[in-house]
């Protein structure tokens, strides 16, 4: 049975880093902020992978994105997989090149499908991730690409299935309505629907503390749990956040997490 993984998600957006509540950003800090709070070389034994998606509304630029990348990957010796205005086959070169293990691909997952299996072509299935952000509107989920801005015209679950045929590797499940809160997962929304795809999921929005982590976990085809919440799991968060999944008996990789 594959091991489970705990995600940190980083929001990027015009050089810093930012807490989103909603789609809403404030900024924190940069990257040396970053370094500073979080220390990532102490912390990477609480984490499998990070994700980081660039955010920024206008003018997006791959390119100091890739620096951002390259520098996080000085002090980071987990897996990271990085996307937010990938629109070329150059862009994605650009993110591996930088140091991405794996790519995330959101706004071309609809409206560039040849792209996307170009891509899929080219570096193999398992380094594509698909972003899904979603929300819940009188019992229909309806799917949004563009930072959140633009709704399509496929609800979830013809969403999900579609994403399937393109075989992209992985699906991150974003909720768009619980992003920021830490009052938990969307999990009605998970439990409908993580069943009916074979791609394994990493679900995001949400998470506030380690039980959240847990309930997630608990679903056969959910593969990670992701948490892009700054505040929450500053200091020992996720250390502990560790500890007691694997005292729990989580399927997580065991190893020392106060190294």
């Amino acid at each position: 049975m594959l091991r489970k993984r705990i995600i940190f998600a980083l929001i990027y957006s015009d050089g810093f880093f930012m807490q989103s509540r909603n789609f809403r950003l404030q900024k924190v800090g940069d990257i040396n902020w970053l370094e500073k709070n979080y220390k990532f070389q102490n912390i990477a034994f609480s984490l499998d992978e990070l994700v980081v998606l660039n955010a920024t509304r206008n003018n997006k630029s791959i390119t100091y994105f890739a620096k951002t990348i390259e520098n996080l990957v000085n002090d980071v010796f987990i897996p990271i997989a990085a996307g937010g205005g990938i629109r070329s086959m150059e862009d994605a070169e650009l993110l591996f090149n930088s140091g991405a293990d794996k790519i995330v691909l959101n706004t071309i997952l609809h409206t560039d499908p040849e792209l996307v299996r170009a891509l899929i072509k080219r570096y193999g299935s398992q380094s594509i991730v698909a972003s899904i952000d979603y929300k819940k509107s009188d019992e229909i989920y309806e799917v949004y690409i563009n930072d959140g801005a633009t709704k399509i015209n496929l609800d979830l679950e013809d969403y999900l299935h579609y994403l399937e045929k393109l075989e992209v590797g992985e699906i991150y499940l974003n909720s768009i309505e619980k992003d920021g809160t830490g009052f938990g997962y969307d999990f009605d929304t998970i439990k409908k629907f993580e069943s009916k795809i074979k791609i394994p999921l990493i679900i995001a929005g949400g998470a506030g503390n380690e039980s959240h982590f847990m309930d997630g976990l608990k679903y056969k085809n959910v593969s990670a749990v992701a948490t892009a919440n700054l505040f929450n799991f500053i200091g020992d968060g996720l250390p502990k956040a560790r500890v007691k999944l694997i005292e729990s008996g989580e399927n997580l990789a065991n190893w020392n997490v106060d190294n």
